[in-house]
């Protein structure tokens, strides 16, 4: 009996230490300093960006190769992680709106944002119609990718472990995101 109450704080353990993403915690090939992201809001080369076109955009995976920072084209198109407390955003008080920092569809408001102790940002709501879902069956675990709608890139997962009012988690790459500021 006793090991049954001790599998959720081995459970709480292991999501504090390995954070919400399917890697081994260590950063692509490349990044030499995990703190600082190459993708931060340097979009000169990225003819795609934008923060107010809506339209789904089809860009073939060698562009965006060519047009993204190394750090944020292996989290984005090679469904990468960051290691978990080290993204810009991690203990970030900003209001505003955090944005997909590969197209710059808007994401998740700040009012959502709340400290999960995962080591990544986490919301427990999305922007309507930002987000689509899939099933990611990879390293052994059955959870639900989330993606932005606007451009496929992978964005983290969700879980149904967050606050109210709706109970989900969604554990996002902070080199996956922009922030805009609040008015």
């Amino acid at each position: 009996m006793s090991s049954l109450h001790s599998l959720p704080t081995l459970l709480a353990v292991t999501l504090m230490f390995a954070g919400c993403g399917n890697s081994n915690g260590q950063m692509h090939p490349g990044t030499s300093d995990p703190t600082k992201s190459t993708a931060q809001s340097d979009h000169n080369g990225n003819p795609y960006y934008s923060t107010t076109a809506t339209e789904k955009l089809d860009v073939p995976q060698a562009e965006w190769k060519k047009i993204l920072p190394e750090d944020l084209y292996h989290v984005a198109f090679e469904k990468g992680t960051e290691r978990p407390f080290t993204g810009k955003f991690e203990k970030d008080p900003r209001t505003g709106t955090y944005r997909c920092a590969v197209c710059g569809n808007a994401l998740f408001d700040a009012h959502t944002k709340f400290e999960s102790g995962t080591g990544l940002p986490s919301y427990y709501q999305p922007l309507p119609n930002s987000l689509q879902d899939q099933m990611d069956l990879g390293h052994g675990m059955a959870r639900t990718e989330v993606i932005c709608k606007r451009c496929g890139a992978h964005l983290g997962h969700v879980f149904e472990d967050g606050p109210e009012p709706t109970g989900l988690r969604f554990c996002i790459n902070a080199v996956s995101l922009d922030h805009s500021p609040g008015k």
